[in-house]
């Protein structure tokens, strides 16, 4: 893969936050990399492959087609270490149990390492009990709904597994090559990045929108402009320069090292990929102190990669939009480092979108944990002995 080197970055303490990088090749053969001119990088296929050994890649999916999920399967690299993360309903039909099959199917020919669990799993939860991580429970004492909490299961699953760092892709995407793309792109990202302290977020060149017209080929979601403008409001205040260096902050495709994944404070939901970015800087900007020295030293790097595929995804609704939005906007508006001035705009866009009345703020989002602490062995001893919709498929 040929990719730009950042053409700009925005420092933010210990932060390096990089403008949005394009890929020239797809494939640039098996040679070691290298700079090819002052401006591109090459990552040659060897040194992608070594770090897809290294890289899981979560599918967190909640009854989505079983034709997409197999199109996302067939394009995840091989060596990458795949966990499926359910949350699908299991009545009247299991859908889990159709998930489950169509990977123990798609596995026979093959060959991939493979986990799939369901996130309601009565033996998940005793195995996060019996190591104190309770961040992912309800009021009723089991783990909840969420995208979120999907993702973290994940993360666990990929720490048990030795990986040092895990993707995330989005089970509705409806071309494999692009789920391909990702993987290259997270793991060309890694391999440019001078620290271990790395996120890749995927910037979409266009998220094409099917009518009866035909395609029309936007260049931005309906709630991904919003997201990004107010996330780089959150860095302007502290800067005092305008800035339009966030590009991504709806980005479900995107990679992070486990070393700096494990200290993350996370959002509930739908909210959880621009608090992470909201963490980030709240954990490493220097704005308020932080027990991560090392990260701080070494520094945290975040790369945005354009993509060469479009983004053809499933369609979902308003009400799922409108979650996206309020989740979204409400993560930044809580934030510790928000500045009252950005609150104030937050609460009027919010007002003016009839997502708030009068004196009402957005919800508190359930905020989760770090899991650097868990005994990840005894998390992973327990989990094996007691999930029942766990399977392990080579």
């Amino acid at each position: 893969m040929q990719l730009d080197l950042p053409r700009y970055t925005e420092r933010f303490g210990a932060i390096s936050l990089h403008g949005v990088q394009r890929v020239y090749e797809l494939d640039s053969g098996f040679n070691n990399g290298g700079l090819t001119s002052e401006f591109i990088r090459r990552i040659g296929n060897e040194e992608i492959s070594e770090i897809e050994r290294k890289m899981a890649i979560v599918i967190p999916i909640k009854g989505e087609r079983l034709k997409l999920l197999e199109g996302v399967l067939s394009g995840i690299p091989h060596d990458c270490l795949t966990i499926i993360i359910s949350n699908s309903p299991r009545q009247p039909v299991d859908r889990y149990k159709l998930e489950k099959e169509a990977l123990e199917q798609f596995n026979r020919f093959v060959g991939r390492n493979a986990l799939i669990l369901h996130q309601k799993d009565p033996g998940l939860s005793d195995a996060l009990r019996q190591v104190n991580y309770n961040s992912l429970f309800g009021p009723d004492d089991t783990i909840r709904n969420g995208k979120a909490e999907g993702m973290i299961i994940g993360m666990l699953l990929a720490k048990a597994g030795g990986k040092e760092h895990v993707g995330f892709i989005d089970a509705d995407n409806y071309v494999p090559g692009a789920v391909n793309e990702y993987v290259k792109i997270f793991a060309s990202g890694i391999a440019m990045s001078n620290t271990p302290y790395t996120m890749v977020r995927i910037s979409w060149i266009y998220k094409p929108k099917v009518s009866e017209s035909g395609v029309y080929f936007s260049k931005w979601g309906r709630v991904s402009e919003i997201t990004n403008q107010y996330l780089n409001s959150l860095i302007s205040y502290y800067t005092g320069f305008e800035t339009e260096i966030m590009r991504t902050g709806n980005s479900g495709e995107h990679c992070i090292s486990l070393k700096l994944a494990e200290l993350l404070t996370y959002s509930s939901g739908f909210s959880v990929e621009p608090y992470e970015i909201v963490n980030v800087l709240e954990e490493f900007g220097g704005i308020v102190p932080t027990e991560y020295q090392e990260a701080m030293d070494k520094g945290v790097e975040v790369m945005q990669v354009e993509t060469r595929n479009p983004h053809f995804h499933e369609e979902k609704g308003d009400e799922h939009l409108k979650e996206m939005f309020s989740g979204s906007l409400g993560s930044i508006y809580h934030s510790k480092i928000c500045h009252p001035k950005l609150r104030e705009k937050i609460i009027e866009d919010l007002r003016s979108r009839d997502m708030l009345v009068e004196g009402q703020e957005p919800d508190i989002l359930q905020k989760i944990s770090p899991f650097k602490d868990i005994d990840i062995h005894q998390f992973a001893k327990i989990l094996y002995e007691r999930a029942t919709s766990f399977a392990h498929s080579i």
